[in-house]
């Protein structure tokens, strides 16, 4: 019964935390960690130091490369690619928006698209719903593929840390099943996309709207664009420094004997992706004119920090409880996840909803499921199960979709879980952890 009211206590700090959002997830953690101490006299885990700091670095290079104005160079890029296949947006549009997020490790570059997506669309005759509710899914899924985003590096951290025995996956091999597992994923929501919803000249409802002047006016609107911009050398210079960056994260991850050597074992990656994160804003602000007080003031800033927030107060809860009650959650869970690992995706896949974020989800469920017998191999496979907030519409990403659609194609249905998309989630995320799951197998991490 204790264990059950120490349960309840996390789902409800977890699902008002989600409800009022901001920083309130990661401060309700801390109402919980003081509850458990002194209510239930847990002794206090540890919070998830190694992830923070990873974080903080991670959040403050992309900050700056978006104070730099680096980031309306992969932006401005990503229009004209729209804009030369605009019959096509449907499948490329997510990948676009997919591909930014792995580039810059975070989700919200998606804002800037989307008006452009939708311009791309409604002027070419198609149902903005296909490209800008699936841009809008791909987004958030391209986090799981990113080198720099912050559930990848906490994924890294955790996945240091796995108990003896366990199959030792680095970050080169993470990717090499997260990143083409994503992208299939994209694909399919883009097939799935291409023959979604009614065509425009057949749908009713639209073409009443439009047939008001004003209303036709409204919907059709003047061009958004990035494409008018001149970009100066400084931005160009950002972008290829974070460009640069990730690259020398990448061989150096998949190449140990170039990292310095501490106690005859390679230099951790989780140190390795701090310093060259740290670094790579460092050389920003050195070779451009970038203020250091703006980074701080950017969108990307201020949601990592959020981000910090969450995964401390989340983790540290959890691990609180878990720790605590370590030896009862093996006996009665160890025998499902060995003989149905699949148990672990759904569980994460909901946890993920109720904190509204992938790397507070990473945070709460991997250190467990690896405590209690999930293999390394499978928690990498279904990593893509880390996102499972798209299943109701209250993602800001997808408020923000609704909001830009201006024909009204994208919406939320009259039962609210009939909304515009969930089929495109269910579809990628499904799809991405089949094929996670079978790479894993090829890889011999299963």
């Amino acid at each position: 019964m204790k264990f059950f009211l120490e349960i309840v206590l996390i789902l409800a700090c977890l699902f008002y935390g989600a409800r009022k959002g901001g920083l309130a997830l990661g401060l309700l953690g801390g109402f919980g960690i003081v509850m458990l101490a002194f209510a239930f006299k847990l002794p206090a885990g540890k919070p998830p130091v190694d992830v923070m700091l990873t974080i903080v670095a991670v959040v403050a290079a992309s900050a700056t490369l978006q104070a730099s104005g680096g980031l309306n160079v992969l932006l401005q890029l990503a229009e004209k690619i729209l804009r030369r296949n605009p019959k096509w947006v449907s499948i490329i549009a997510p990948f676009t928006t997919c591909i930014l997020t792995m580039l810059c490790g975070t989700g919200h570059v998606v804002y800037t698209m989307l008006p452009i997506i939708y311009d791309v669309a409604i002027k070419n005759g198609i149902r903005p719903e296909r490209p800008m509710a699936g841009a809008s899914i791909a987004s958030q899924m391209g986090i799981m593929a990113s080198p720099v985003s912050v559930a990848v590096v906490s994924l890294v951290a955790f996945l240091a840390k796995a108990p003896a025995g366990s199959k030792a996956i680095d970050f080169v091999t993470l990717l090499s099943i997260t990143i083409p597992s994503t992208l299939v994923g994209v694909l399919m929501i883009g097939i799935f996309s291409w023959f979604r919803g009614k065509d425009l000249d057949k749908d009713e409802t639209f073409q009443k709207l439009i047939a008001d002047p004003e209303k036709h006016k409204y919907v059709y609107g003047e061009s958004a664009t990035l494409l008018g911009q001149k970009l100066s050398r400084s931005q160009w210079t950002a972008m290829w420094i974070f460009v640069g960056a990730i690259v020398v994260v990448a061989l150096l991850g998949a190449i140990e004997s170039i990292r310095p050597q501490v106690a005859g074992k390679p230099m951790s990656m989780v140190l390795t992706i701090q310093m060259f994160m740290l670094m790579a804003g460092a050389l920003i602000i050195v070779f451009t004119k970038t203020n250091p007080g703006d980074v701080g003031k950017s969108e990307v800033f201020r949601a990592g920090m959020i981000a910090v927030v969450a995964v401390f107060g989340v983790a540290w809860m959890a691990d609180t409880v878990f720790e605590a009650n370590m030896p009862a959650i093996r006996d009665a869970l160890a025998g499902v996840v060995k003989t149905k690992p699949w148990t672990y995706a759904i569980a994460l896949l909901i946890v993920s909803k109720l904190v509204n974020s992938q790397a507070a989800a990473i945070a709460a469920m991997v250190p467990l499921a690896l405590s209690i017998g999930v293999s390394t191999g499978h928690v990498v496979a279904f990593a893509a199960a880390g996102y499972g907030y798209y299943i109701l519409p209250t993602y800001p990403s997808d408020l923000a979709t609704i909001q830009f659609d201006r024909s009204g194609t994208t919406g939320i249905g009259k039962y609210v879980i009939n909304h515009s998309f969930i089929l495109p989630g269910l579809i990628g995320v499904s799809s991405s952890c089949i094929v996670g799951f079978l790479l894993a197998g090829v890889r011999g991490l299963l």
